[in-house]
């Protein structure tokens, strides 16, 4: 008999790591033989991920967020009809009814009364609570009084590649001023100082993606504003194929996310992982991420990681000097990305079905 999953997110449209997180799930379970279904808005936003996030979803089946979602009697019957339930938090616990549940947050809420009675009650019908890092672990367990699994984002780290390298700085991230701001406008003044101050024949790439219109996009526009007459390049809406190329040859890997936020009021401002973190590595470009969130557990263990994290413009400045100059061994990058590889997501899933 075949087996029947629903995936649900309330954050489609976003096409960001969580999207990619469920979409995985989704193709794992589509390898294994299952019926899946998920709450993208249509289509055409589908066909838009699997660009993305280069993953076939031959199989996949769209379901009404409406019909899934209002709170119907009716509606939560329907999820006993379903063997597994994966559903991503925008804070809130669902009532979920199918043979399996698991609840994902892909953020670390707080402050939302998380261990409320009508929580208490709902939750108790979750199978698993699943976390994307330690760093979003620590809050949501002590928000909702549970003890979460953490399964690291599945990076597909078989699809880069270490290519011939050029003297390029990469940034990959959402043109977008949403709750995890990028922070690109940090990166593009620090790399116009270290032009300023005799930095020749490098460039900086910045791609992401952008849900709205270029022209229309008013962070984008002050970005290109502020780059002007620098070796700053932007490449919006790449596809796949592009940016697996740029982190090839791109020898460094800037990353900001969360610069002048403090963590401990404000965690869901940070970085909660960090996948093009994980890109990057596996294509032998390497990182200076800032040294917030999720970030700081990719390089817990790392030989080199005081070579990989920083706090301040200056000390961004000042260690990209030091690996122009003298570039680290990559290969150990290489070693630890695999850490955080599809196929070890694989086992997890497998393992809890």
């Amino acid at each position: 008999m075949i087996k029947r999953a629903a995936l649900y997110t309330p954050y489609a449209k976003t096409l960001g790591g969580g999207e990619r997180y469920l979409l995985t799930l989704a193709q794992v379970l589509l390898d294994s033989g299952w019926q899946v279904e998920t709450t993208f808005e249509n289509k055409k936003l589908l066909d838009q991920a699997r660009q993305r996030f280069n993953l076939s979803l031959e199989g996949l089946d769209l379901l009404s967020k409406n019909k899934f979602y209002k709170g119907k009697i009716s509606n939560f019957l329907r999820y006993r009809g379903y063997d597994l339930l994966f559903w991503v938090s925008d804070g809130s616990i669902p009532t979920m009814l199918a043979k399996k549940n698991w609840l994902h947050f892909q953020v670390p809420f707080h402050d939302l009364s998380g261990r409320s009675l009508f929580n208490i009650m709902k939750l108790r019908l979750v199978d698993k609570v699943i976390c994307n890092s330690h760093f979003t672990k620590k809050i949501i367990d002590l928000e909702y009084g549970v003890d979460s699994f953490v399964w690291y984002p599945p990076v597909s780290t078989e699809d880069f590649y270490f290519g011939k390298k050029e003297n390029v700085i990469l940034a990959v991230g959402r043109f977008e001023a949403t709750m995890s701001v990028k922070r690109q406008d940090v990166l593009v003044s620090v790399f116009k100082k270290l032009v300023d101050e005799g930095l020749k024949g490098w460039k900086l790439i910045l791609i992401g993606g952008s849900l709205a219109q270029e022209k229309e996009n008013r962070f984008l526009n002050k970005l290109k504003e502020e780059s002007e007459n620098y070796p700053v390049e932007f490449r919006v809406n790449a596809p796949f194929g592009e940016l697996k190329k740029a982190y090839s040859r791109a020898k460094v890997f800037w990353h900001a996310a969360g610069y002048g936020v403090d963590e401990q009021k404000e965690p869901e401002k940070v970085e909660h992982f960090g996948m093009t973190t994980i890109e990057a590595m596996a294509s032998g470009c390497w990182p200076l991420v800032y040294a917030a969130g999720g970030q700081k557990e990719i390089f817990e263990n790392f030989y080199q990681k005081d070579l990989c994290l920083w706090v301040s413009k200056e000390e961004l400045l000042q260690k990209t000097k030091t690996i122009i100059k003298s570039l680290p061994n990559q290969e150990k990058l290489i070693d630890l990305a695999q850490k955080f590889s599809v196929i070890n997501f694989n086992k997890n899933v497998q393992k809890a079905l």
